[in-house]
């Protein structure tokens, strides 16, 4: 079965649709009205090996808070419905990745539990046009949708473009070994029997 999935969200702020496809090659069409986050949506489809479209508007005349967040909102529902029961996934992620000096490491548990822990020290700052403090803001976004527990956590890392670019590569790689299909794992994961 394709595990493909379309959510949208239209409120007064935003209009924003996502689809996925979780078995994907990296391929990704972008388009929001924010360039780094754009770039940034762009590691997760190219690093997670997820096919990715992602059309959003907002209010960005106002700032980013409200794209930013309910992109995470979105791209986590997606992940939710292209998931299905969750039959015969790994479950669980991991992954440390290395950017010049940056060193994150990204851990996430599908469990249909939402928590999220950031220990990314990040200032009040910008990169580009884009709101530094609007990282964690979408992590937490995507693990209340997605319904997953979603760790972050930073090394090592001075340059503030390479701490959350490698950020966002290792969620990307840390969501595919979670989402990957195990032959070995029968039904789902879970002494629970659900997720």
């Amino acid at each position: 079965m394709p595990r493909v999935a379309r959510a949208e969200r239209v409120t007064h702020e935003t209009r924003i649709a996502v689809e996925i496809d979780l078995d994907g090659t990296g391929k990704s069409r972008i388009s929001t009205p924010l360039p780094f986050l754009s770039h940034m949506l762009d590691q997760i489809a190219r690093h997670g090996l997820f096919d990715l479209t992602v059309e959003a508007q907002g209010d960005v005349e106002i700032d980013g808070h409200h794209t930013t967040e309910d992109l995470g909102i979105v791209l986590g529902s997606a992940v939710a419905q292209a998931l299905g029961d969750k039959a015969g996934i790994t479950r669980y992620g991991e992954a440390t990745l290395p950017m010049d000096e940056a060193l994150v490491t990204c851990a996430l548990d599908l469990s249909g539990r939402a928590y999220f822990v950031f220990r990314v020290p990040l200032p009040k700052a910008k990169v580009g046009t884009f709101d530094v403090e609007l990282v964690p803001v979408f992590f937490e976004a995507f693990a209340r949708s997605a319904q997953c527990n979603l760790h972050l956590k930073m090394h090592e890392g001075e340059n503030l473009h390479h701490i959350i670019e490698i950020s966002f590569k290792a969620f990307a790689k840390a969501l595919m070994r979670a989402t990957r299909i195990d032959p070995r794992v029968a039904g789902v994961p879970s002494t629970k029997g659900s997720l």
